[in-house]
Protein backbone atom coordinates (compact mmCIF):
# COMPACT_ATOMS: atom_id res chain seq x y z
CA UNK A 1 0.00 0.00 0.00
CA UNK A 2 1.35 3.59 -1.05
CA UNK A 3 -0.67 6.15 0.74
CA UNK A 4 -3.31 6.00 2.61
CA UNK A 5 -4.56 9.75 3.14
CA UNK A 6 -2.88 13.33 1.34
CA UNK A 7 -2.74 16.61 3.57
CA UNK A 8 -5.01 18.83 2.35
CA UNK A 9 -3.99 22.08 0.78
CA UNK A 10 -5.68 25.33 -0.74
CA UNK A 11 -9.47 25.53 -0.04
CA UNK A 12 -9.86 22.18 0.74
CA UNK A 13 -12.47 21.00 -1.65
CA UNK A 14 -12.68 17.17 -1.94
CA UNK A 15 -15.58 16.86 -3.99
CA UNK A 16 -15.09 13.96 -6.48
CA UNK A 17 -14.76 14.60 -10.28
CA UNK A 18 -16.85 12.68 -12.45
CA UNK A 19 -16.18 9.91 -14.91
CA UNK A 20 -14.39 11.06 -18.03
CA UNK A 21 -13.72 14.84 -16.53
CA UNK A 22 -11.34 16.41 -19.03
CA UNK A 23 -8.14 16.78 -16.74
CA UNK A 24 -5.10 18.73 -18.52
CA UNK A 25 -1.31 17.98 -16.70
CA UNK A 26 1.55 20.26 -16.91
CA UNK A 27 4.93 20.72 -15.81
CA UNK A 28 8.39 20.10 -16.07
CA UNK A 29 10.22 16.22 -15.99
CA UNK A 30 8.86 15.86 -12.50
CA UNK A 31 5.82 15.74 -13.97
CA UNK A 32 7.06 13.88 -17.52
CA UNK A 33 8.33 10.93 -15.58
CA UNK A 34 11.36 10.87 -18.50
CA UNK A 35 13.72 7.51 -18.27
CA UNK A 36 10.14 5.45 -16.64
CA UNK A 37 9.03 2.89 -19.18
CA UNK A 38 6.58 2.63 -21.17
CA UNK A 39 7.68 5.96 -23.23
CA UNK A 40 4.40 7.51 -24.25
CA UNK A 41 3.84 7.18 -27.92
CA UNK A 42 3.81 10.74 -29.83
CA UNK A 43 5.47 12.45 -28.36
CA UNK A 44 8.41 15.12 -28.97
CA UNK A 45 11.08 13.15 -28.00
CA UNK A 46 12.53 15.85 -25.87
CA UNK A 47 9.36 16.13 -23.66
CA UNK A 48 10.33 11.88 -22.70
CA UNK A 49 7.05 11.82 -21.23
CA UNK A 50 5.85 8.28 -19.48
CA UNK A 51 2.89 6.34 -20.10
CA UNK A 52 3.22 5.60 -16.41
CA UNK A 53 3.88 9.14 -15.25
CA UNK A 54 1.51 10.17 -11.93
CA UNK A 55 -0.73 12.11 -14.77
CA UNK A 56 -1.46 8.70 -16.53
CA UNK A 57 -1.80 6.71 -13.53
CA UNK A 58 -4.05 8.83 -12.19
CA UNK A 59 -6.29 9.38 -15.24
CA UNK A 60 -6.73 5.29 -15.30
CA UNK A 61 -7.81 5.10 -11.49
CA UNK A 62 -10.79 8.15 -12.38
CA UNK A 63 -11.19 7.36 -15.70
CA UNK A 64 -10.52 11.21 -16.67
CA UNK A 65 -9.65 12.34 -20.20
CA UNK A 66 -6.11 13.41 -19.88
CA UNK A 67 -4.29 15.82 -21.85
CA UNK A 68 -0.65 15.45 -21.10
CA UNK A 69 1.53 18.84 -22.25
CA UNK A 70 4.55 17.76 -19.54
CA UNK A 71 8.34 18.39 -21.09
CA UNK A 72 11.04 17.84 -19.38
CA UNK A 73 13.22 20.84 -19.32
CA UNK A 74 10.40 23.30 -19.19
CA UNK A 75 10.17 26.45 -16.57
CA UNK A 76 7.08 28.45 -16.08
CA UNK A 77 7.91 30.27 -19.18
CA UNK A 78 7.17 27.18 -21.31
CA UNK A 79 3.76 26.94 -19.36
CA UNK A 80 3.14 30.57 -20.70
CA UNK A 81 4.52 31.17 -24.53
CA UNK A 82 5.96 28.92 -26.83
CA UNK A 83 8.94 27.04 -27.01
CA UNK A 84 10.23 26.86 -30.24
CA UNK A 85 8.04 24.42 -31.91
CA UNK A 86 5.70 23.70 -28.84
CA UNK A 87 2.91 25.68 -28.06
CA UNK A 88 2.07 26.95 -24.58
CA UNK A 89 1.85 24.35 -22.26
CA UNK A 90 -1.15 26.65 -21.32
CA UNK A 91 -3.26 26.27 -24.43
CA UNK A 92 -4.09 22.42 -23.85
CA UNK A 93 -7.02 24.16 -21.16
CA UNK A 94 -10.70 24.68 -22.21
CA UNK A 95 -13.49 25.61 -20.48
CA UNK A 96 -14.26 22.66 -20.14
CA UNK A 97 -11.33 21.28 -18.02
CA UNK A 98 -12.21 19.94 -14.64
CA UNK A 99 -8.52 19.32 -13.28
CA UNK A 100 -5.38 20.33 -13.94
CA UNK A 101 -2.02 19.53 -12.01
CA UNK A 102 1.33 21.41 -12.09
CA UNK A 103 4.55 20.75 -11.16
CA UNK A 104 6.77 23.47 -11.81
CA UNK A 105 9.86 26.17 -10.72
CA UNK A 106 12.77 24.09 -10.55
CA UNK A 107 14.11 24.32 -13.65
CA UNK A 108 13.69 28.57 -13.09
CA UNK A 109 15.73 28.54 -10.16
CA UNK A 110 18.24 25.93 -11.28
CA UNK A 111 17.63 23.05 -8.72
CA UNK A 112 18.31 19.35 -10.33
CA UNK A 113 20.86 21.44 -12.59
CA UNK A 114 22.72 22.85 -9.91
CA UNK A 115 23.06 19.32 -8.13
CA UNK A 116 23.59 17.49 -10.82
CA UNK A 117 26.41 19.40 -12.39
CA UNK A 118 28.14 18.94 -8.59
CA UNK A 119 27.51 15.07 -8.61
CA UNK A 120 29.15 15.18 -12.10
CA UNK A 121 31.95 17.09 -11.08
CA UNK A 122 32.79 14.96 -7.80
CA UNK A 123 34.44 12.19 -10.11
CA UNK A 124 38.14 12.77 -11.30
CA UNK A 125 36.29 12.19 -14.90
CA UNK A 126 33.11 12.65 -15.81
CA UNK A 127 31.28 9.73 -16.41
CA UNK A 128 30.25 7.52 -19.42
CA UNK A 129 26.97 9.03 -19.36
CA UNK A 130 27.72 12.71 -18.91
CA UNK A 131 26.05 14.48 -22.38
CA UNK A 132 28.99 14.50 -24.96
CA UNK A 133 31.31 13.20 -22.36
CA UNK A 134 31.35 16.69 -20.10
CA UNK A 135 29.83 17.68 -17.06
CA UNK A 136 27.29 20.01 -17.61
CA UNK A 137 27.95 23.95 -16.20
CA UNK A 138 25.92 24.73 -13.13
CA UNK A 139 23.26 27.04 -13.96
CA UNK A 140 23.59 30.52 -12.66
CA UNK A 141 20.71 31.98 -10.81
CA UNK A 142 20.01 34.84 -8.68
CA UNK A 143 17.47 36.73 -6.57
CA UNK A 144 15.98 37.59 -9.80
CA UNK A 145 15.19 34.18 -10.57
CA UNK A 146 13.16 33.70 -7.55
CA UNK A 147 11.34 37.47 -7.97
CA UNK A 148 10.48 36.23 -11.67
CA UNK A 149 9.20 32.49 -10.29
CA UNK A 150 6.63 34.15 -8.00
CA UNK A 151 5.47 36.40 -10.71
CA UNK A 152 5.00 33.59 -13.28
CA UNK A 153 3.19 31.14 -10.76
CA UNK A 154 0.78 33.49 -10.01
CA UNK A 155 0.66 34.57 -13.85
CA UNK A 156 -0.24 30.49 -14.14
CA UNK A 157 -2.79 30.81 -12.49
CA UNK A 158 -4.38 33.89 -13.18
CA UNK A 159 -4.65 31.97 -16.69
CA UNK A 160 -5.69 28.97 -15.30
CA UNK A 161 -9.01 30.88 -13.54
CA UNK A 162 -9.34 32.83 -17.03
CA UNK A 163 -9.62 29.69 -19.76
CA UNK A 164 -10.86 27.07 -17.17
CA UNK A 165 -12.99 28.71 -14.64
CA UNK A 166 -14.30 25.44 -13.69
CA UNK A 167 -10.98 23.53 -13.14
CA UNK A 168 -9.97 21.87 -9.80
CA UNK A 169 -6.68 23.80 -9.80
CA UNK A 170 -3.61 21.48 -7.95
CA UNK A 171 0.04 21.97 -7.61
CA UNK A 172 2.25 18.73 -6.81
CA UNK A 173 5.74 19.98 -5.70
CA UNK A 174 8.95 18.47 -5.95
CA UNK A 175 9.72 14.55 -4.64
CA UNK A 176 12.07 15.03 -2.10
CA UNK A 177 15.60 14.70 -3.66
CA UNK A 178 18.59 14.46 -1.14
CA UNK A 179 18.66 13.08 2.35
CA UNK A 180 18.94 15.23 5.56
CA UNK A 181 21.84 13.89 7.06
CA UNK A 182 24.79 12.79 5.00
CA UNK A 183 25.07 12.09 1.51
CA UNK A 184 25.56 8.22 0.08
CA UNK A 185 26.88 6.56 -2.67
CA UNK A 186 23.62 7.42 -4.80
CA UNK A 187 24.29 10.97 -4.25
CA UNK A 188 28.09 11.83 -4.46
CA UNK A 189 27.72 15.46 -3.02
CA UNK A 190 29.43 17.01 -0.30
CA UNK A 191 27.58 18.15 2.65
CA UNK A 192 28.28 21.98 2.09
CA UNK A 193 26.42 21.25 -1.87
CA UNK A 194 23.76 18.95 -0.34
CA UNK A 195 22.81 21.90 1.87
CA UNK A 196 22.65 24.43 -1.05
CA UNK A 197 20.57 21.84 -2.85
CA UNK A 198 18.01 21.36 0.41
CA UNK A 199 17.64 25.37 0.63
CA UNK A 200 16.72 25.73 -2.91
CA UNK A 201 14.27 22.68 -2.73
CA UNK A 202 12.40 23.96 0.50
CA UNK A 203 12.46 27.38 -0.77
CA UNK A 204 10.60 26.14 -4.13
CA UNK A 205 8.54 24.08 -1.64
CA UNK A 206 7.35 26.94 0.53
CA UNK A 207 6.89 29.50 -2.39
CA UNK A 208 4.60 27.11 -4.25
CA UNK A 209 2.82 26.49 -1.12
CA UNK A 210 2.74 30.14 -0.57
CA UNK A 211 1.48 31.11 -3.83
CA UNK A 212 -1.32 28.33 -3.97
CA UNK A 213 -2.44 29.57 -0.65
CA UNK A 214 -2.86 33.48 -1.59
CA UNK A 215 -4.85 32.53 -5.09
CA UNK A 216 -6.88 29.86 -3.60
CA UNK A 217 -5.13 26.69 -5.66
CA UNK A 218 -4.05 23.46 -3.94
CA UNK A 219 -0.98 21.44 -3.03
CA UNK A 220 0.21 17.97 -3.00
CA UNK A 221 2.75 18.39 -1.08
CA UNK A 222 5.07 15.42 -2.58
CA UNK A 223 8.08 16.94 -0.63
CA UNK A 224 6.64 16.10 2.24
CA UNK A 225 4.99 12.93 1.36
CA UNK A 226 8.34 11.62 0.11
CA UNK A 227 10.17 12.70 3.34
CA UNK A 228 11.11 9.40 3.59
CA UNK A 229 11.78 8.18 0.74
CA UNK A 230 14.94 10.07 -0.79
CA UNK A 231 17.66 8.86 -2.98
CA UNK A 232 19.74 7.94 -0.20
CA UNK A 233 16.83 5.57 1.73
CA UNK A 234 16.29 2.32 1.25
CA UNK A 235 13.22 3.02 -0.38
CA UNK A 236 13.81 5.56 -2.86
CA UNK A 237 10.90 7.34 -4.72
CA UNK A 238 13.48 9.44 -6.92
CA UNK A 239 17.03 8.22 -8.73
CA UNK A 240 20.44 9.09 -7.46
CA UNK A 241 23.59 9.63 -9.75
CA UNK A 242 24.74 7.08 -11.78
CA UNK A 243 28.02 5.88 -10.29
CA UNK A 244 30.80 5.00 -12.96
CA UNK A 245 29.87 1.47 -14.65
CA UNK A 246 26.22 2.08 -14.00
CA UNK A 247 23.67 1.54 -16.15
CA UNK A 248 22.42 4.78 -17.48
CA UNK A 249 18.98 6.40 -15.97
CA UNK A 250 17.75 10.17 -15.70
CA UNK A 251 19.58 10.93 -12.42
CA UNK A 252 17.72 13.10 -9.92
CA UNK A 253 14.30 12.20 -10.82
CA UNK A 254 10.87 10.52 -9.77
CA UNK A 255 10.97 6.57 -10.36
CA UNK A 256 8.33 4.29 -11.07
CA UNK A 257 7.29 4.21 -7.37
CA UNK A 258 7.18 7.95 -6.60
CA UNK A 259 5.59 8.40 -9.66
CA UNK A 260 2.54 5.60 -8.09
CA UNK A 261 2.77 7.46 -4.84
CA UNK A 262 1.74 10.34 -6.24
CA UNK A 263 -0.85 9.70 -8.38
CA UNK A 264 -2.32 7.62 -5.27
CA UNK A 265 -2.11 10.43 -3.18
CA UNK A 266 -3.82 12.22 -6.01
CA UNK A 267 -6.62 9.82 -5.98
CA UNK A 268 -7.08 9.82 -2.31
CA UNK A 269 -7.85 13.72 -2.47
CA UNK A 270 -10.01 13.79 -5.23
CA UNK A 271 -11.82 10.51 -4.45
CA UNK A 272 -11.63 10.15 -0.66
CA UNK A 273 -13.11 7.32 1.09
Amino acid sequence: MLLAACATGGDGRVASLSSGARYVAMGSSFAAGPGISPPLAETPARCARSARNYAHLLATSLNLALTDVSCSGATTKHLLGPWGDLPPQLGALTPDTKLVTITIGGNDVGYIGSIGSASCRSFPTPPANAPGGKCPQAPQTSESDWTGLDASLRRIVAEVRRRSPDARLIFVDYVTVLPPANPCAAVPLSKEQMEAGRQIANRLARLTQQIATETDAEVLPASSLSRDHSACSDDPWITGFPLPGQPGFVPYHPNARGMAAIAQALHNRLKPA
